[in-house]
């Protein structure tokens, strides 16, 4: 992210109902899918300001990484459980330390996303879980992408594609965000073709979407309340064939 852009997110996360949703669809995720988990060791990477480290809480231990040194310093000043400075290039955990290892929307900021997966799975225990989640279909690709640096967007297929040559099996994929998607969709063409046509040199500079619709207002209990129905879908066990963002659990093998 960019220089300072931290200080805003830390607002984000905590209020904007992108990020309140998807805590509580992570959560949901997790207890269900490890079978309610408790006492377990878990590593948080890209933590960011620190809303899903306290969320893995919930499960027992938690240690996070974040990459950006002064975010990482700013969290530290106030999250409960430990936070380090380092790259998902090169954990500074041994092998087979921890029992769950996340990267919510960490990975599509990364050029080298294979050699991130393999480092994940590498400091995963054997039969322990990794989770992934990240933005879905590059033809949303917008000004919101270019300001968080990402450098691409996913299908399911690519993102299960970097898990192939690793031991161990995908036990849950699904997109999400999906009542959205639609609305989402539509938003980030209509940007695409207001650029194209205002042509290079008249380009406003690049704003995210939490920018252009804020995070207070009755716009944003909507797209929270929205938001919402994808979680009792997937708590029901159901799956989406397509969103604006994509969940994996991957298993390695013992």
């Amino acid at each position: 992210m960019d220089q300072a852009y931290f200080k805003d997110y830390y607002h984000l996360e905590r209020e904007h109902w992108w990020f309140l949703v998807r805590r509580k669809i992570l959560a949901e995720r997790i207890n269900t899918l490890l079978n309610r988990p408790r006492q377990i060791h878990s590593l948080n990477v890209g933590a960011a300001t620190g809303t899903t480290s306290d969320m893995l809480m919930e499960f027992g231990e938690v240690m996070s990484v974040e990459y950006d040194e002064e975010c990482c310093r700013f969290t530290q000043g106030f999250l409960q459980t430990p936070i380090i400075q380092g790259s998902i290039l090169e954990l500074p955990f041994n092998d087979n330390q921890y029992d769950l290892v996340t990267a919510f929307d960490v990975i599509e900021h990364v050029e080298d996303h294979q050699k991130a997966v393999e480092e994940l799975w590498r400091v995963c225990k054997p039969g322990g879980h990794i989770a992934i989640t990240v933005p879905a279909y590059q033809f949303l690709w917008g000004p919101h992408d270019e300001i968080n640096h990402h450098f691409r967007r996913y299908t399911v297929t690519q993102l299960q594609q970097l898990f192939e040559p690793m031991k161990g099996q995908v036990i849950y994929a699904t997109y999400y965000n999906s009542f959205l998607f639609l609305p989402i969709a539509a938003f980030r063409l209509l940007v695409k073709c207001l650029h194209a046509l205002r042509g290079k040199k008249e380009q406003p500079p690049a704003r995210s979407d939490h920018e252009v619709l804020g995070i207070h207002g009755w716009i944003n209990r909507l797209l929270s309340g929205i938001f919402h129905l994808d979680y009792y879908w997937l708590k029901a066990g159901l799956r989406f064939p397509a969103g604006v963002s994509i969940m994996i659990f991957f298993k390695k093998s013992n």
